[in-house]
């Protein structure tokens, strides 16, 4: 029997762990593992900490070119896909490489989303996902603090995670840090006003200006660096620098023309992680996937999420069609408390039902998410007691009482 051949586009958490998955399970197969960054795997959840000055960029490192070699995993860095040929069965390069494939996985993820306003490009407007990313914003910090000593300023734009993330390292760097808004609360299609609020007060203890509502609609450059934030409403926000959270675009162009389905600019797939072409999957942030839990599909951009797709992708790149039924969590340092999500929120499915408890002398809130009686996901703020229980809930699907209801809005 000949040898199958495996490629995998994307060499992030998905991908890495789909092609040790693969060696476990098939010795003699040929797996190819495609990774646009420099890197082997790193942890990307780390990155944070290493914008805090708290973690040296190099101990993020998770994978060596030699692990690869050592398992005959034949890891491309620094190479890009650049065309799927689903009839032949070949994946293009951008060297004009064909590589045959008998199975492959698309884990490509995304890139940060660009302002899309004028002087978005000065080289100060910086984004935060890769190690490379963390390490421009650490010089470009160390050159603010140069330029303007203690008045060093950065002006964070965006009400997401990677916004909150942007804003607490900058002040972990001695940064004076206004964080914008176009919403009303960080997170505004999941937390309820009471939570962001609280999520505002922990910002302002640390000295945060916090600004809702306010749209960017220029950045002020000036001698070829970005020294205010204007607004629509007209307001000016001065800078030695830019942090932009805004959202990510998936790395899919390289699948145009091909037939795999797209969503959301995502790659649709069931419940297998299959796009519905013989052999082709996708798994990690780039996939919007069937979830049988909450009965729709939705796109889950978390490093476990991630994790257990790479293994579930791998199993049925070999034919096992096994079901994804998992609850993705995420969790992140909020200053000196913490948040946690777990399965669905109103950003996948604006119909949920969502019941609230925040106590501000305590730091605390707690949200939790149903559907037609049923748990379907949480936020929690502070200690996440609890928590095995609610994901116990969500992954059961079974009905959730008013009494039990409340005992789990105190953490019980």
């Amino acid at each position: 029997m000949a040898e199958r051949r495996f490629v995998i586009v994307g060499n992030g958490a998905a991908g890495t762990t789909a092609a040790e998955e693969l060696r476990k399970l098939d010795p003699s197969g040929r797996i190819t593992l495609i990774g646009l960054e420099p890197y082997p795997l790193y942890n990307r959840v780390s990155l944070p900490r290493v914008l805090q000055g708290r973690l040296a960029p190099e101990r993020t490192l998770l994978r060596t070119v030699e692990w690869h070699a050592q398992r005959g995993i034949d890891l491309r860095l620094e190479t890009e896909a650049a065309a799927l040929h689903v009839a032949e069965r070949t994946l293009e390069l951008s060297t004009g490489e064909a590589l045959p494939w008998d199975a492959l996985l698309i884990a490509t993820g995304g890139r940060p989303r660009r302002l899309g306003v004028p002087g978005d490009d000065a080289p100060n407007v910086l984004h935060f996902q890769t190690l490379d990313d963390t390490r421009r914003l650490l010089e470009a910090a160390a050159e603010a603090r140069a330029r303007s000593g203690a008045e060093a300023r950065a002006v964070v734009i965006g009400g997401s995670f990677i916004a909150y993330e942007l804003t607490e390292g900058f002040v972990q760097q001695g940064l004076r840090v206004t964080w914008l808004m176009r919403g009303d609360r960080f997170l505004r299609r999941v937390l309820p006003p009471e939570a962001g609020e609280l999520v505002d007060a922990i910002a302002g203890e640390r000295g945060v200006e916090v600004v809702h509502n306010e749209e960017v609609a220029r950045v002020v450059v000036r001698d070829g660096l970005a020294v205010a934030v204007e607004t629509k409403s007209g307001r000016r926000y001065p800078c030695d620098l830019v942090g932009a959270g805004v959202g990510l675009e998936m790395y899919t162009a390289w699948l145009a023309g091909s037939p795999v389905p797209l969503e959301d600019g995502a790659v649709r797939t069931d419940e297998r992680l299959s796009t519905g072409i013989e052999g082709v999957f996708a798994a990690g942030d780039v996939a919007r996937f069937f979830d049988p839990i909450i009965g729709r599909r939705h796109r889950m951009g978390t490093w476990d999420n991630a994790l257990m797709h790479g293994r579930v992708a791998a199993r049925n790149m070999l034919g096992a069609g096994e079901v994804y039924r998992e609850v993705p969590t995420y969790s992140s340092p909020l200053f000196d408390s913490n948040i946690s999500v777990l399965g669905m929120t109103p950003e996948d499915h604006p119909g949920l039902e969502a019941v609230t408890r925040v106590d501000a002398a305590a730091r605390t809130a707690r949200t939790l998410f149903f559907l037609e009686g049923r748990l379907a996901g949480a936020v929690l703020i502070g200690a996440p007691r609890g928590r095995k229980r609610l994901l116990e809930l969500v992954k059961s699907g079974e009905p959730v009482a008013a009494a039990e209801r409340e005992a789990l809005l105190k953490g019980e």
